[in-house]
């Protein structure tokens, strides 16, 4: 995906507030969504990039002001370093991970009240063997988040996959 296509598909007022925030991308992969959600965010902000493999040569462009730190973690399996968070981004992260439930309360134990959460996810349920292993339309997102008491769920943008199995959606999720 371009990343012109990623800042349109996360596009939400809530992403641009007049004050620096702290972000963590977890699953940042090569960056583009780290990339799209620093085109949102003020000046003094900083979004932490995590992924289990980070390249030696990755270069996440992000406005003048915001503050790109790519950090090698496994946020599934290794405890999140980061302060009281204001939002967390995972795009095409989440099916990775397969005790959704509990990684959701990890998440929730981070992000401070009226945090953020953006997750882009393939709208479907049915898995594809290692590319997608554990799948969460839409609809199952909103059950997910809604019975670990997240309030607001909502759907902010959708796009056909270029794989072509099920739409990309993006969903913002308050605390």
């Amino acid at each position: 995906m371009k990343l012109q296509e990623a800042i349109q598909l996360i596009q939400h007022k809530d992403l641009s507030v007049n004050k620096p925030v702290m972000w963590a991308d977890l699953g940042c992969g090569s960056g583009t969504f780290t990339a799209a959600l620093a085109h949102y965010l003020s000046a003094g902000s900083t979004i932490y990039a995590v992924d289990k493999t980070l390249s030696a040569d990755l270069q996440i462009p992000a406005p003048a002001g915001v503050q790109v730190n790519p950090q090698q973690l496994d946020f599934v399996k290794e405890d999140l370093p980061f302060p009281s968070l204001d939002g967390i981004m995972m795009a095409n992260a989440l099916h990775y991970v397969k005790d959704q439930p509990a990684f959701v309360h990890k998440l929730k134990e981070i992000l401070h009240p009226g945090g953020i959460l953006m997750i882009v996810e393939y709208d479907t349920d049915i898995p594809v063997p290692v590319w997608v292993p554990h799948p969460l339309s839409f609809n199952s997102l909103k059950k997910l988040f809604g019975a670990a008491g997240y309030p607001h769920i909502e759907k902010t943008g959708e796009r056909p996959s270029v794989y072509g199995r099920a739409n990309m959606y993006a969903s913002l999720i308050k605390k």
